[in-house]
């Protein structure tokens, strides 16, 4: 894996139709930062996506604000990173489990969960806009 360089930066308009092309574009940095292909292909495409997907639905919630996705190829690890202009949110209180029964039938309340099912490790915090880091 290279060493601790900036491997993509985009800002994209707070609009789902961008977020099909960003996880593309994600993917080929993973691929290029010699990570297991099929975690590539499944995980970090799974994870970014609904990352992006809470950024622009419930951290933004107004398409004239924007999303940053950073991906940082460190010495032992992928990061990405997908910030948006939010107030924030407690990432504990906001993660459910959807296989309890009050939320198995829940059509929303799934992208925290999958994310850390899906990355190593997932944090959030405040920094200029909401960062969610995986």
């Amino acid at each position: 894996m290279a060493r601790d360089k900036i491997a993509l930066d985009v800002t994209i308009p707070s609009d789902v139709r961008h977020i099909e092309k960003v996880v593309e574009l994600v993917q080929r940095e993973c691929l290029l930062a010699d990570v297991d292909p099929p975690k590539c292909a499944l995980n970090v495409r799974v994870a970014v996506t609904e990352a992006l997907s809470n950024a622009i639905l419930r951290g933004n919630r107004d398409r004239r604000k924007q999303v940053r996705v950073k991906a940082h190829v460190l010495a032992d690890a992928f990061v990405v990173e997908v910030v948006d202009e939010g107030p924030g949110f407690d990432m504990e209180e906001c993660t459910s489990d959807p296989r309890t029964p009050e939320n198995i039938e829940r059509e929303d309340g799934r992208g925290l969960f999958l994310m850390r099912c899906f990355m190593d490790q997932v944090e959030s915090f405040h920094g200029d806009g909401t960062v969610v880091r995986m």
